[in-house]
């Protein structure tokens, strides 16, 4: 895969697009601070506010795959332009919605739309920039991404402050517009001319897949984590993604062609993706628990309390640290040097728990600070071993990568946590308060032992938190260490190919062969 010709407005063309993903972002978060307001004006139940905010993650996880193939097959700049149409569709439907049902279905047609808009404008990516170029514009990619995911709760904050909540999705419609009559006039189209059929069947498997095992994790913290409620759709997605691998390997022209797990640079790279997701969004997910129960946090106040890990995520990758990192060292080495250092976020945070805020801004940074370098070189991995033509869908398996990095990071140390708090509980509270923090502080306030009995709960609570922030830890340092070695030791074999083949330039054409193994691959 040789460098496209350089395009004059390549990085005005990357803000458009870095403008475009940042909304969708925003919208996994945004509507969190709004929901006192939906009880009240919309009479929403809790399950009712709970599915306006999982519509959207649910619609968008299970389309990522999907969606990025068929930007393939069609056109990338046309799959843009569909996923901002349907974008600002259902904000219009969310702004004007009155009952919670409504709302629910205009989140989830949001949801359809960021599938699209996640996946092409990182496959955009790919078209406009050269090799050369392209690890410093994914890392402005990622740190959009991180700014937008951490900065929904302090826009919703807002924009509450000021209006009404419809608000908060009626800001989308000018920025669609804005980003629609843009991608018009600015952006290339490109597509994959040998496309081939559409594979439906493997379409439907990975919707079906991807949605059963991301409702899981989303109903699990409420429904628990053994009941039948979270362990049936977890296994039944399991079981249809396993099915959508085997029929991937059986047809002519799959989505997604299971011959580039041969390639170890890809397989590596899709399991440091994983690995990352899962800590940082595992550990964000505890964190705010702890800064609104412990810390007694608005939602507001812990989303700004949050900020410094997206903040040296966003100072990594705009000012290109993460890039020179990745050029200088390789992958493989800013994978050995990312994730452990992520661990050593998780770890900081579980050790300074008791402290206060403070000490969880220590592991913040750290953190933000592993995910910066990274998850640059790891997206960059990934995108290189997908040739061109398939960057939708390359795009599509680091979205999908993602989600599930984040589906087990929730499971895995929600469930962590779980177990070690309800071991630890009074046992005047160990049936009333098992499920939950608040749960059990509501049981201890009657009671005339109250204050020991709410000491005890916290106790239990930060105790819990701490072991399932070292457990994490622990499994991202062991693991970023083994992904790490493993993508250098190729980068290295990569090389010493090139260097027998006679390379004047040994970097260029490691990076030549290894792409040209890949596309024999498709």
């Amino acid at each position: 895969m040789t460098d496209p010709a350089t395009h004059p407005r390549r990085w005005l063309i990357l803000g458009v697009l870095s403008f475009s993903l940042l909304t969708v972002v925003l919208d996994n978060t945004v509507l969190n601070v709004a929901l006192p307001s939906l009880v009240k004006d919309l009479s929403a139940s809790t399950a009712e506010t709970q599915w306006m905010v999982n519509a959207y993650s649910l619609a968008q996880a299970g389309l990522l795959l999907t969606a990025g193939n068929a930007a393939d097959r069609y056109g990338r700049k046309r799959a843009l332009l569909s996923g901002l149409g349907i974008f600002g569709l259902g904000s219009l439907g969310a702004t004007v919605s009155t009952t919670p049902l409504q709302l629910i279905s205009a989140r989830a047609f949001m949801g359809i739309g960021g599938a699209f808009l996640m996946t092409t404008t990182l496959a955009l990516v790919m078209q406009i920039f050269p090799d050369s170029e392209r690890p410093k514009a994914i890392g402005v990619w990622a740190g959009v991404s991180a700014l937008g995911f951490t900065a929904g709760p302090v826009v919703g904050g807002f924009m509450l402050d000021h209006a009404w909540w419809g608000s908060i999705f009626l800001i989308n419609l000018p920025v669609a517009a804005v980003s629609f009559i843009a991608v018009i006039f600015m952006v290339p189209e490109s597509r994959n001319p040998s496309g081939g059929r559409t594979d439906f069947v493997g379409v439907a498997l990975s919707i079906i897949g991807m949605v059963g095992i991301v409702y899981a994790v989303i109903v699990s913290p409420e429904k628990g984590w053994t009941s039948l409620q979270s362990v049936l759709p977890m296994i039944g997605g399991a079981l249809v993604m396993a099915v959508f691998i085997l029929w991937e390997r059986r047809i002519d022209h799959p989505m997604l062609s299971m011959s580039l797990f041969r390639d170890r640079s890809f397989s590596f790279a899709a399991a440091g993706g994983i690995l990352v997701a899962l800590g940082m969004s595992g550990s964000l997910f505890l964190l705010t628990q702890y800064l609104q129960f412990i810390q007694g946090f608005s939602p507001i106040k812990a989303g700004f309390s949050i900020a410094p890990m997206a903040a040296t995520v966003v100072a990594f990758n705009l000012t290109g640290v993460g890039a020179r990192v990745l050029r200088r060292l390789g992958a493989g080495r800013a994978v050995m040097l990312g994730i452990p250092l992520l661990a050593a976020g998780m770890a900081a945070a579980g050790l300074f728990a008791r402290e206060g805020y403070w000490g969880i801004l220590v592991g913040l940074v750290l953190v933000g600070s592993g995910v910066g370098l990274a998850m640059p070189a790891l997206a960059n991995a990934i995108m290189t071993a997908i040739s061109r033509q398939r960057a939708g869908t390359g795009a599509g398996v680091n979205g999908t990568l993602q989600e599930l990095g984040a589906s087990l990071g929730v499971a895995v140390l929600g469930a962590a946590l779980s177990a070690r708090f309800t071991s630890l509980l009074p046992s005047a509270l160990a049936d009333k308060g098992s499920q939950s923090l608040p749960a059990a502080l509501a049981a201890a306030a009657p009671r005339p032992d109250s204050a020991e009995l709410i000491a005890a709960t916290r106790h239990a609570f930060i105790t819990g938190l701490s072991s399932s922030q070292f457990l994490g830890a622990a499994l991202l340092f062991v693991g970023g260490l083994a992904v790490g070695r493993n993508l250098l030791r190729t980068e290295r074999a990569v090389e010493a190919q090139a260097t027998r083949h006679g390379s004047g330039d040994t970097k260029a054409t490691s990076q030549t062969a290894k792409q040209s193994q890949t596309a024999k691959q498709q």
